[in-house]
């Protein structure tokens, strides 16, 4: 048997024919990609924001440290440092979750965009005022997870930045909250469509 469409759902999910190895193997080619990198993604930047969040003043030592943002007016760079771990941690959540995700992946996408760059460029003073070799600088870049070596983090970035990528243009929203409101909305429609015809069926009998 091939694959179909369940009815009440309006499309979001798919019903497997044929044997269960052959729905399982379907799945983790096909859908299990989609939900592996918006989870990961999302309980890591979930994580990375709490702990940014319990130490706001951490935090903003570090932003304040890459030079990027001004200290005049000085509300400007503590509003920065007090609303991005925020932002970081909802899109998080909204990615667990499965809310928004296109807006969550984007706004990851857009992160990561400002702060790689401005990393390696923080290496990249490091290494011309102190002479320490570029693959030997570590600090804490204000990710939350304290000092790291930098080349690492560099490619760690750009890993996710690829995997943001990949959950902003992914259609999937299967295990996902909007999915499962999207079902239950069709069901509702779905049944205030047949509910008055089955009403006539009856009274013509």
């Amino acid at each position: 048997m091939g694959r179909q469409r369940h009815a009440d759902t309006g499309g979001v999910y798919w019903m497997m024919g044929g044997s269960g190895s052959t729905s399982w193997r379907t799945f983790w080619l096909s859908s299990a990609p989609p939900v592996i990198v918006r989870v990961f993604l999302g309980v890591l930047f979930t994580y990375m924001g709490a702990m940014k969040i319990a130490d706001p003043v951490g935090f903003l030592k570090q932003a304040y440290m890459y030079g990027i943002l001004t200290e005049d007016p000085a509300y400007f760079l503590n509003g920065i440092a007090l609303v991005l771990p925020w932002l970081e941690f909802l899109c998080g959540v909204a990615l667990i979750l499965g809310v928004m995700i296109r807006g969550a992946a984007a706004q990851i996408t857009i992160m990561l965009c400002i702060f790689t760059p401005a990393i390696f460029l923080r290496a990249l003073t490091i290494h011309h005022t102190e002479g320490t070799p570029f693959f030997e600088i570590a600090f804490d870049c204000g990710c939350g997870t304290g000092a790291v070596i930098i080349w690492k983090k560099l490619a760690a970035n750009i890993g996710l930045l690829l995997l943001a990528g990949f959950a902003l243009l992914s259609r999937s929203r299967q295990f996902t909250l909007e999915g499962l409101l999207h079902a239950c909305r069709s069901r509702t429609a779905s049944w205030r469509r047949g509910g008055p015809a089955l009403g006539r069926v009856s009274s013509t009998r």
